[in-house]
């Protein structure tokens, strides 16, 4: 009996591969974006491997998209190891144009990347634009016609996607119209509702939303090559003369301050949760590309990204 009470036990200690018993993803923004979708990719892998025995909560921490939980993150808790991080590449975006204040890609320990998300340009179900040239010929035309919705504010790289757009219009992108929310849940909202005609999203929250049935139409995907799955059928920008092209990174990062112990605990648990099987699958579900990235190789694509971002945002004269 005691052998097989302390062999429990021991299993209990270590189903969790190290993690602390309140370990949590933190998505920067409100509900329905892609740090929630990062959130809970990581949850459910984590669990569906055993590397975690429970379902790890979600916390919603919206705040400049994401620049308050980064200050937090470096200022406040940089030694919380129960906490990770949502990213993506509009976090480096963000970082690359200093609108995280005095802080750098340097200031935080970037853990994982899950994937490799894709920009993705939609409209209403019934909008009267059937494919991208129509809606570039629409926009050059009448520009004040047409209204951006995205997740994040001038500068974000929502606010990129329709810039590159406006450019490929042949029009200045300080002619487009663009309202920001907090998170692309609230765009995709405002879509739907009609307060908007365009939405400059991802992959991965509209394929989310077009599973509960919105009535959404997706014209382009800013990929290289079509996407697999519910975008099989989707042409690229690409296909459809524009070459504009927008991946997304999407993983989590720790504080600074974390031991390294500590962050080798959550690493060995997110590496079983992307090597079991049923990984694969769950990108799928949520439209995410494989992209599985950890220690010096994660660090070098976030500078990497940070620094064509820092060329692209001086390019349309908005660097800090």
């Amino acid at each position: 009996m005691k052998c097989a009470i302390t062999l429990l036990l021991l299993f209990s200690l270590t189903a969790n591969a190290g993690l602390p018993t309140d370990a949590k993803c933190v998505a920067p923004a409100k509900m329905g974006g892609g740090f929630d979708l990062t959130c809970k990719l990581l949850s459910q892998s984590l669990h569906a491997s055993g590397a975690s025995t429970t379902l790890i909560p979600t916390i919603y921490q919206p705040g400049g998209i994401g620049a308050l939980t980064f200050k937090k993150s470096v200022t406040v808790s940089p030694d919380d190891s129960s906490t990770v991080i949502a990213f993506s590449s509009g976090t480096l975006l963000n970082l690359a144009q200093g609108k995280f204040g005095p802080f750098s890609t340097s200031d935080v320990r970037w853990l994982y990347s899950l994937g490799m998300d894709y920009g993705v340009i939609a409209v209403k179900q019934d909008s009267p634009y059937q494919n991208l040239k129509q809606l570039l010929t629409a926009l050059k035309n009448s520009p004040q016609t047409l209204i951006f919705g995205a997740g994040g504010s001038i500068g974000s790289q929502d606010w990129f996607k329709a810039a590159l757009l406006a450019k490929a219009a042949g029009i200045s992108h300080k002619s487009m119209r663009f309202v920001a929310y907090e998170g692309g849940g609230e765009a995709l909202s405002a879509l739907t509702g009609g307060h908007v005609q365009v939405l400059a999203g991802d992959a991965g929250e509209v394929g989310q939303y077009l599973n509960e049935g919105a009535k959404v139409k997706v014209l382009a995907v800013l990929s290289g090559t079509r996407l697999p799955g519910r975008f099989a059928k989707i042409p690229t920008a690409k296909e459809q003369g524009y070459d504009i092209q927008w991946p997304i990174l999407r993983g989590v990062y720790i504080g600074h301050k974390v031991s390294e112990f500590q962050q080798k605990e959550w690493q060995s648990a997110i590496s079983k949760a992307t090597q079991h099987t049923s990984f694969i699958k769950l990108l799928d579900q949520a439209g995410i590309q494989e992209r599985v990235l950890r220690g010096a190789e994660l660090t070098q694509m976030v500078e990497l990204q940070t620094q064509q971002y820092r060329k692209l945002a001086e390019e349309f004269g908005i660097v800090r």
